[in-house]
């Protein structure tokens, strides 16, 4: 059983051990996000991605997980994922470990991004094609708006707060609606329907 989170990685370091084609994509996902990614093997089999704080041509040794929010370990090589596993438990230092959900503590989902809002699909590891297929089935039914209405709502929240008031306890429903609908996006209808 998984309790899926949105972990905020912007500025975190994380590690990559492995430089394969499916290690190589995980480091571009955390890019992507902002996270401060080192790459380590003991040779680079994929092209790297743009962005990343460094690349280390060289073998894992133990010891190496200190100061890292977060690791993966895409070696390939069972002998070598078993130290990782054994100083990440160690270091308490949250692990995925490609192929082996057994051994992970967190694992990637199957994401679709509209600005801020992300969609995340999780089968627990048991599928990573299965989590695709249904993350592009949700994707065809989502409307076109989604990170225009997040943007909106985002504003019309920091407006409440910035007037001392709370936005807990709203009922956001109607507006999301009007929004979605393409309602105009003004504080003076949001203060009408939140009133």
């Amino acid at each position: 059983m998984v309790l899926p989170l949105a972990f905020k990685l912007r500025g975190k370091s994380v590690l990559v051990i492995g430089a394969g084609k499916i290690g190589v994509r995980k480091a571009s996902l955390l890019v992507d996000v902002g996270a401060r990614v080192t790459i380590m093997a003991r040779e680079q089999i994929a092209d790297l991605p743009m962005g990343i704080e460094q690349f280390e041509e060289r073998e894992y040794r133990m010891g190496d997980l200190r100061g890292y929010s977060l690791i993966i370990a895409a070696t390939g090589d069972p002998v070598v994922n078993d130290q990782i596993v054994d100083e990440a438990h160690a270091e308490g230092i949250w692990l995925n470990v490609v192929d082996d959900p057994d051994r992970s503590d967190f694992y990637f989902t199957a994401i679709h991004r509209a600005g801020d809002v992300v969609i995340s699909v999780s089968t627990g590891g048991a599928s990573p094609a299965l989590a695709q297929e249904v993350r592009s089935l949700i994707r065809r039914f989502l409307p076109d708006s989604l990170e225009e209405v997040a943007h909106h709502l985002r504003n019309e929240r920091r407006a409440l707060h910035e007037a001392g008031q709370s936005s807990e306890g709203i009922d956001w429903r109607a507006r999301i609606h009007e929004l979605l609908s393409g309602g105009a996006p003004t504080t003076s209808e949001h203060s009408d329907n939140a009133g």
